[in-house]
C-alpha cells in the first residue's frame, strides 16, 4: 500500500499558534497548540513579539508530527493561515524584527486615522480598498512605526526594511528568507491594496507615506510558493496555500458560490458572504474583502464583524457570576421558555457592524420582579443571534444572490439553542459541519488544491459534511416582533458614551 499523505496547516492566531494535520478526506488527525504572550503597555494598545510567534509556530509544527507519528516525508504540503492586519517590520538582511508587532486590536493609530480623515481621504480609501479608514488595518500601523523612529524610516526608504502581516513573516522564516510574499486575501486587509487591480495602490502609498520597497509580492491564495528549509522538519516541504483566518474559514466551509455565507462565533462574530468575481461597494459599515484568488481568478466577500459575541457569555461568567463555565449557558437558558420580555444589547465595547458606534454601551431592557438569571442567559443567546442577523440582513441588501443557508463554526457553534435562534431570526437553515476547525481546514484545502492532493473545489465540496442542520421554527409575525424589539433596544444604546469615555 502507498504511504498515507497529509496536509499540514499552520494556523497562527491572536493568542496562540496551532498546527493541524488533515488526511485526504479532510479529517483532522492531529493538533498541537501553544499560547504566547500579549503585551499591553498602555490602554488600547496591543503588541506581540514576532520572535515569540515564530518560536511557537515552529514548536507546534514539530509537536503535531511527533504526537501523530507522521514523518516529514508523509507531509504533502503546508498551508498557512493567520491573524490578519497585525503588522511586523523586519530587517531585510538579518531577518530580525525591528519593532514590536502592532496587533490588529490595537487602537494606537486612531489619532493618525483622525488626521487622514480630516484630510478627506476616507472616501478614497473606501472606494479603492473596500475598507473603512480605521486603526484596525495595517497602513497606519506601518506609518506609525516609521514615524516613531527617523532612522527606521531612512532604512525603509533605502530598501533595508520589510513589512508583512503574520503570513509574510512566517513564510519568510519558513523559507529561510527566500520568499517575501503575501496572498491577496491578506493584502486586502492592509488599506493599501486596490480591489480592482489586485495590486498595491501607489496613491494610497503616497498618502500613508509608505515606501513601495517594504511591501511583499502579492501571490494567489493557492499556488506553489516554495519550500521550507530542511532544518525545520527534516526535509523541504512545499508551501502552497495562504489566506487570512476568516477567508480561510470561509473556504474551509466550502462557500464557493455567490450567496454562500459563514459565521464564526468566537469572542466576536465574523460573517463573510461570497459575492462572486466582481467587487461591490459594501453596505455602510461593512467591508468588501478578497476571499481568495485561485489561478488568477478572484473571489470577493462582504464582511461584517460583531465586536461582542462569545465575550457576552464570558461577561455572564466572569462579571456577573451567574454561570461557572461558558458551556452552562445553554442548560440555564433552556430552563425557561423565552427571555421573559428581556432584551440584552451586549455593546460592552461599542457596537461593530452594521452600526460601527464606539460610543454605544450595553443595555438590558424589560426587567421585572420576575426576571431571573435564566432569562438573562437566554437574552444573551438571543442577542448573539440578533447581531449576526443584523449583519446578514445588511449584506443581503446589496448581494445579487439570496442567502439560502448559513454555515457556522467557532466555539459557540456547539450551542444548539444559539443555532436554533439564529435560524429563527434569519428564516434560513443554519448548518454546522462535522469538522468545525474550518480555519485550518481552509488553509489545508488551498495548499492541497495547488499541489494536486485534491483535484478541484467540487471534490472538496463532496468532503464537506454537515453534522446538524437547524431549521426556522417560528412564524413570520413572531420573527418580526422579536426583530423589531431588538432594533428598538439597539437604538436606545447608540451614542451613549461621551467623547472622553470613548477615547
Amino acid at each position: 500500500m502507498p504511504t498515507p499523505r497529509y496536509i499540514l496547516a499552520l494556523d497562527q492566531g491572536t493568542t496562540s499558534s496551532r498546527a493541524m494535520l488533515f488526511d485526504h478526506g479532510g479529517g483532522a488527525i492531529g493538533v498541537a497548540q501553544q499560547e504566547f504572550r500579549q503585551y499591553t503597555r498602555q490602554p488600547g494598545h496591543v503588541e506581540h513579539d514576532a520572535e515569540e510567534i515564530w518560536a511557537s509556530q515552529q514548536s507546534v509544527a514539530r509537536q503535531v508530527l511527533q504526537q501523530t507519528g507522521i514523518a516529514a516525508e508523509q507531509v504533502h504540503a503546508i498551508g498557512v493561515t493567520n491573524q490578519r492586519e497585525t503588522t511586523i517590520l523586519w530587517d531585510r538582511h538579518t531577518g530580525q524584527p525591528v519593532a514590536p508587532a502592532i496587533v490588529w486590536q490595537s487602537r494606537i493609530t486612531a489619532p493618525l486615522c483622525d488626521r487622514h480623515r480630516s484630510d478627506g481621504v476616507a472616501g478614497l480609501v473606501r472606494e479603492k480598498t473596500g475598507l473603512l479608514l480605521d486603526a484596525y488595518f495595517s497602513a497606519t500601523k506601518i506609518e506609525y512605526l516609521l514615524d516613531q523612529d527617523p532612522d527606521l524610516r531612512r532604512r525603509a526608504e533605502r530598501g533595508d526594511i520589510l513589512f508583512g502581516t503574520v503570513d509574510s513573516f512566517l513564510i519568510w522564516r519558513l523559507t529561510g528568507g527566500q520568499l517575501h510574499i503575501t496572498d491577496c486575501s491578506n493584502a486586502s486587509r492592509t488599506m493599501l491594496f486596490n480591489l480592482q487591480t489586485l495590486a498595491w495602490d501607489d496613491e494610497l502609498l503616497r498618502i500613508f507615506r509608505i515606501p513601495h520597497s517594504l511591501l511583499p509580492q502579492v501571490v494567489d491564495s493557492s499556488e506553489l510558493y516554495g519550500h521550507t528549509t530542511t532544518d525545520l522538519l527534516g526535509r523541504p516541504i512545499p508551501i502552497a496555500g495562504c489566506a487570512g483566518d476568516q477567508q480561510a474559514a470561509t473556504f474551509g466551509q466550502c462557500c464557493f458560490q455567490a450567496g454562500d455565507a459563514k459565521n464564526t462565533y468566537g469572542t466576536g462574530g465574523f460573517l463573510l458572504m461570497n459575492i462572486g468575481a466582481v467587487p461591490r461597494q459594501p453596505p455602510e459599515h461593512l467591508l468588501t474583502t478578497v476571499g481568495w484568488v485561485i489561478a488568477g481568478q478572484p473571489t470577493y466577500c462582504f464582511e461584517g464583524s460583531v465586536f461582542v459575541c462569545g465575550a457576552a457569555v464570558q461577561w455572564l461568567r466572569d462579571g456577573l457570576g451567574i454561570i461557572k463555565t461558558a458551556q452552562e449557558i445553554e442548560r440555564l437558558a433552556r430552563s425557561v421558555d423565552d427571555a421573559g420580555g428581556v432584551v440584552f444589547v451586549p455593546a460592552l465595547v461599542g457596537l461593530g457592524a452594521p452600526y460601527w458606534d464606539p460610543a454605544a454601551r450595553g443595555g438590558i431592557f424589560g426587567i421585572t420582579r420576575g426576571t431571573n438569571a435564566a432569562h438573562l442567559a437566554r437574552a444573551t443567546l438571543e442577542a448573539m443571534a440578533h447581531q449576526s442577523a443584523d449583519v446578514l440582513e445588511a449584506m443581503q441588501q446589496q448581494s445579487a444572490s439570496p442567502l439560502t443557508a448559513l454555515r457556522v463554526d467557532g466555539g459557540a457553534a456547539a450551542n444548539d439553542l444559539l443555532l436554533q435562534l439564529q435560524a429563527n431570526w434569519l428564516d434560513v437553515p443554519v448548518q454546522r459541519p462535522s469538522v468545525v476547525e474550518t480555519t485550518a481546514l481552509g488553509a489545508a484545502y488551498l495548499a492541497g488544491l495547488a499541489t494536486g492532493f485534491w483535484s478541484s473545489r467540487e471534490e472538496l465540496r463532496r468532503h464537506w459534511q454537515m453534522e446538524r442542520e437547524f431549521h426556522p421554527a417560528i412564524d413570520a409575525v413572531s420573527r418580526q416582533r422579536s426583530r423589531a424589539r431588538w432594533r428598538d433596544a439597539v437604538q436606545r444604546c447608540l451614542g451613549w458614551a461621551t467623547d472622553s469615555e470613548v477615547s
